[in-house]
């Protein structure tokens, strides 16, 4: 599941663009043609198309999503960008991953992982990622992780059972031994109704 593209202004300052636009940025600096990169929440196949074109014509991207539409939905638009044969889709929810993790790594160096944890916007919005699945994800996503690569989490907290998992994601990243990895995390605090936050994890110790 992932929501849909935002608007990045070109002169707004960094840490005022949306997160979205903020977490790509991070992704950006990561990844390099022939590079792998995982989509935990594939939804629309915003973020796998945006990761199939930094891997380039040599890399591969892996995707997962439990929603048959929102895969039709992918594919129909990896298929008008060209992309489709960079990106590898499973009707599987995001807990796979570590099943995954054999093939995912023989096809290259993952530097990459991007999770957008909710709902799918103009979805059913009674499915909705949990912790109980999400943490195992994320715990996974973290050991393909090449030491420099980064982990992108844009969690949402307006549905029922955002704000839970919101704060799980959190005591997840707080509880990851400095010496293994840097997280930062990014909210605004004033915002009039509960807002998203970024979360960003990298191996390695500052």
């Amino acid at each position: 599941m992932s929501p849909s593209d935002q608007p990045e202004p070109s002169d707004a300052p960094k840490l005022l663009r949306p997160l979205l636009a903020q977490a790509r940025e991070l992704v950006r600096g990561a990844m390099r043609p022939g590079m792998v990169a995982v989509d935990a929440t594939v939804g629309n196949g915003h973020d796998a198309q945006f990761l199939a074109e930094l891997c380039g014509t040599g890399g591969r991207v892996f995707g997962f999503e439990i929603q048959a539409a929102a895969l039709a939905e992918t594919r129909r638009r990896l298929e008008c960008a060209g992309r489709l044969n960079r990106v590898t889709l499973m009707e599987q929810g995001h807990e796979r991953i570590a099943d995954w993790r054999p093939v995912i790594q023989a096809s290259g160096s993952v530097r990459a992982v991007m999770f957008n944890l909710g709902y799918l916007p103009g979805g059913d919005r009674s499915i909705v990622t949990r912790a109980t699945t999400t943490l195992p994800a994320l715990d996974a996503a973290f050991e393909l992780l090449h030491p420099a690569g980064v982990l992108t989490i844009v969690a949402y907290r307006r549905h029922p059972g955002g704000a839970e998992e919101c704060h799980a994601v959190r005591a997840w990243a707080e509880g990851l031994v400095p010496r293994r990895a840097q997280v930062m995390w990014v909210e605004f605090p004033n915002p009039v109704n509960p807002s998203p936050v970024l979360i960003a994890v990298t191996p390695g110790s500052p």
